[in-house]
């Protein structure tokens, strides 16, 4: 369990980050940092698809809220509103995708709804694809070798 100066410092390294990559919400973190966060009580927020979560795998103890629908990779339009059911303006919240894409727009739009403490978590689950177009090789949350089921 993460002490709560962990917190802090894992929070004030997000937020430097954050600026500076001139982003525009409460920082960024790697998939290790955004794990210590869930253990010391912050919400994972999985934006990624139904069958993404089902046939890659989910992080345990995530909340799932698609960012785009399945099929045809539109933006979810009750995103925000299926985000309020789980999960409180005070709360921290990462948002996680494949890559740190969809996430990074996901922690977007969670700040201008007024989640105020929204990070991205970078490198995604997967992380981006390597020389051979395969990704689980370079980086991401599995790569990292944090908790994971598939299935």
């Amino acid at each position: 369990m993460s002490t709560s100066q962990d917190v802090e410092n894992i929070k004030l390294v997000a937020a430097e980050r954050a600026r500076q990559m001139k982003l525009p919400y409460a920082g960024a973190l790697t998939p290790a940092e955004a794990h210590a966060l869930m253990q010391a009580g912050a919400k994972l927020v999985d934006v990624r698809t139904r069958p993404e979560l089902l046939y890659v795998g989910r992080v345990p103890g995530s909340l799932e809220v698609e960012w785009q629908t399945y099929p045809g990779n539109q933006q979810n339009p009750e995103f925000l509103q299926q985000l309020a059911q789980l999960a409180k303006p005070e709360d921290t919240l990462m948002f996680l995708c494949r890559s740190g894409v969809r996430s990074h727009y996901s922690a977007i739009a969670a700040t201008q709804a007024g989640w105020h403490e929204s990070y991205n978590v970078l490198e995604g689950f997967e992380g981006d694809r390597n020389t051979s177009q395969h990704r689980n090789t370079m980086a991401g949350w599995r790569k990292a070798g944090l908790p994971w089921v598939q299935g």
